[in-house]
């Protein structure tokens, strides 16, 4: 009989076993309660989707039955993390139901153990510097105002500052009654942090990791590139001289991203587009010969694909995208091309780190 191979098929499974198990009870644990302290006043409902990148809405009359209740519905709302080189991340997270969404959202982004690990676990990191407390009034205009405790004047630079705005006002505006931020820093009106970044006057939904001054405010195109990690999609904005549109979006995308580092080429190198138009809510795009490499990615080109879709269907009226490969239709496979949801699904980045983590383990030699 062959002992050895026939501990070692054991051996293989039981680690696979024990990989899944650890996994999933470390995640099962670490979506649970945040820690931190916030009021949240006024009624907050998640805003409704207008692209793949909006949350998921739960009906108000879900969250006040569930408020009243034992708290076993649940609801999305999307998270603002940032990852190593700054760039900030927007993912969707499940969290009880309840009136107060909009604290339990803020309450995930402040540093602290529990969130810290959570965030780690995605390859990211928290916005809000420990301690942080916080009050939100919103009123009837749709203005919300956020009160952070002194914990934010010690913030490490104004890096740091900037990132926390941006992300709280990101974070709140996801919501459709929510239509400006204003800042309080411990009860009082101030014109800036500690480093100079402002948080004076009404905060609207801005562009989302402007890669230019000028890219935050003028014409521009969100593209969506696959972070280094292969965990998330991070989207930056791009200024752009002409058309702000589908098929300009789509020749900055095959560009690359303009800084290295965290963000991967959504496209093969040398990659060109033929053509690229919409046809009845379709995105047809024709690539170069180039583009059939995008499978020798380690992940078979799926978070590439991921981003290419999500470049295109954030345009008004674009429903799906079908390829196209030096005229020839080229099928990328099952599902690939499918929209998303959203951009980044905590669940979905946990269940695929599940599944790399145990095929390590049954290819092992």
């Amino acid at each position: 009989m062959n002992f050895w191979g026939n501990s070692r098929k054991l051996y293989l499974i039981a680690s696979a076993m024990v990989v899944t198990a650890v996994v999933l009870l470390t995640f099962g644990s670490a979506w649970g309660k945040p820690a931190g302290q916030a009021m949240d006043h006024g009624d907050v409902r998640p805003a409704v989707p207008t692209s793949p990148a909006a949350a998921t809405p739960v009906p108000e009359a879900e969250q006040e039955e569930t408020s009243a209740s034992s708290g076993s519905r649940k609801m999305s709302t999307v998270v603002y993390y940032q990852d190593d080189s700054g760039y900030l991340v927007p993912v969707m997270r499940t969290v009880p139901a309840q009136q107060g969404v909009a604290n339990a959202t803020i309450s995930l982004m402040v540093k602290s153990e529990q969130n810290d690990m959570d965030a780690a676990r995605l390859g990211l990191r928290t916005v809000l510097p420990e301690g942080c407390e916080f009050e939100i009034d919103i009123n009837a205009e749709g203005i919300a105002r956020i009160d952070l405790s002194r914990e934010v004047l010690n913030m490490a630079s104004a890096d740091a500052e900037e990132n926390m705005v941006q992300a709280v006002v990101q974070a709140l505006t996801e919501f459709d009654s929510v239509k400006g931020v204003r800042f309080l820093i411990a009860g009082q009106e101030r014109a800036a942090l500690t480093h100079g970044t402002s948080v004076e006057g009404t905060f609207t939904r801005m562009n989302i990791n402007p890669e230019t001054r000028d890219s935050a405010t003028g014409n521009s195109v969100q593209l969506y590139f696959p972070c280094a990690s292969g965990n998330v999609i991070i989207p930056v904005t791009r200024g752009v001289t002409g058309n702000a549109d589908m098929p300009t979006a789509v020749i900055e995308l095959a560009k690359g991203p303009a800084a290295t580092g965290t963000l991967e080429p959504a496209l093969p190198a040398g990659c060109g587009i033929i053509s690229a138009k919409i046809e009845n809510g379709v995105a047809m795009i024709d690539f170069t010969s180039e583009f059939i490499r995008l499978a020798e990615n380690s992940d078979g080109g799926r978070m590439a694909l991921k981003a290419l879709v999500l470049t295109c269907t954030q345009f008004e009226g674009v429903k799906s995208v079908q390829l196209f490969v030096e005229g020839e239709p080229y099928d990328p496979g099952a599902a690939t091309l499918a929209v998303p949801t959203f951009m980044n699904i905590a669940d979905d980045i946990v269940s695929t780190y599940i599944q790399s983590q145990t095929a390590l383990i049954f290819d092992f030699e």
